[in-house]
């Protein structure tokens, strides 16, 4: 295990956070807290999730890193429990070995993120820090969205605008630290809004595209940007993971917007035929506004460089999306997208 931390991270990590670290086994618990300790935390630990549950109902805990193989209640089904009565508390599971389907379960429970054993404290500290970051910024936002509660009037869509405003913010930070997806969000925002005008859409459901195209990968907050800008393909395990961000995102909008720019972002990444990772929908059970940003997001990623590869040419990854109509893309969506003038204007 390794339990060293460079003196740049060291210096960085300088807030007091409370981190609770669940783990059968004595020496990884004690050696884990001492380290995490020594980095500007304040840690405790727990043997079992009956401890676990003990102490988090006599102390307020920021963050819990919870390993997922424990005898007796593992941490895959204490996860839940914890999600249920402390809503508010982030939480890193821990594994030995991964399985992408108990990962995927437990992002869906609720987990912020997972690291592997043997832990390189470094990156721990990293994840634990990303963490922190969107907890604390779901924690803001609703707190802030209680004082809309049962109110309609001018004076607290204003507030609703401004709050969305913050978090339209947050977006251009995150992008501005990598150059790969630096104003992504922006460019499928157009996309998404012509193709949209071309389908005939207008009014309150125009400005639904709108913001579900500008906050689609707000739950990228929440992942690992060295798994994200990997130079290389991604392993089943790590696409799996950054997918995670479907998942991240709605929970951190939800308390701003409505439920339809909620479940567009949630079902982004769905395939018209059905066939995406852990996918539950299909075809025209999709969101409309998640088949509009399908289309978009994709073709802003074809045509950006990436870590592995450049830029593919605008008429390329327009017959990339025409070859995948029917199968990843909505028709329907695709031929609005055809009639787009940007793409009208790839094809004279």
């Amino acid at each position: 295990m390794v339990l060293t931390a460079d003196k740049e991270t060291t210096k960085e990590t300088t807030n007091k956070e409370t981190i609770l670290v669940v783990d059968d086994e004595k020496i990884v618990r004690r050696s884990l807290t001492k380290c995490l300790t020594m980095n500007g935390f304040l840690c405790d630990e727990a043997g079992n999730a009956d401890e676990a549950m003990e102490y988090l109902h006599n102390k307020s805990v920021d963050l819990v890193i919870l390993d997922i193989m424990m005898p007796g209640i593992p941490g895959s089904e204490l996860l839940p429990r914890i999600k249920q009565a402390f809503p508010n508390t982030a939480v890193i599971m821990a594994t030995a070995v991964v399985e992408p389907d108990t990962i995927v379960n437990c992002m869906k429970n609720g987990a912020h993120d997972y690291v592997t054993k043997p832990f390189d404290l470094n990156q721990l500290i990293k994840n634990i820090q990303t963490v922190l970051e969107k907890r604390n910024l779901e924690i803001y936002l609703k707190e802030k969205s209680q004082v809309l509660e049962g109110k309609v009037t001018k004076q607290a869509r204003e507030l609703q605008r401004l709050f969305i405003d913050a978090v339209e913010s947050l977006i251009s930070a995150l992008e501005a630290k990598d150059k790969y997806t630096a104003g992504h969000s922006r460019r499928v925002t157009k996309i998404a809004l012509d193709i949209a005008s071309a389908m005939h859409i207008d009014g309150e459901d125009l400005e639904n595209v709108r913001w579900a195209a500008l906050l689609h990968d707000i739950g990228k907050i929440g992942i690992d940007p060295s798994v994200q800008n990997k130079p290389g393909s991604l392993t089943p395990t790590e696409y799996n993971y950054v997918l995670t961000h479907c998942t991240i995102g709605p929970g951190i909008v939800q308390p701003l917007v409505n439920e339809t720019i909620v479940e567009a972002i949630r079902h982004h990444h769905d395939s018209y035929d059905g066939t995406g990772l852990n996918q539950t929908l299909k075809g025209e059970e999709i969101p409309l506004i998640s088949r509009i940003l399908a289309v978009a997001d994709s073709f802003d990623a074809m045509t950006s460089d990436r870590p592995y590869r450049s830029a593919m040419s605008a008429i390329k990854a327009v017959n990339e999306i025409e070859q995948c109509s029917g199968t990843q893309f909505d028709p329907v969506v695709v031929q609005a997208f055809l009639k787009t003038s940007m793409v009208k204007s790839f094809k004279n």
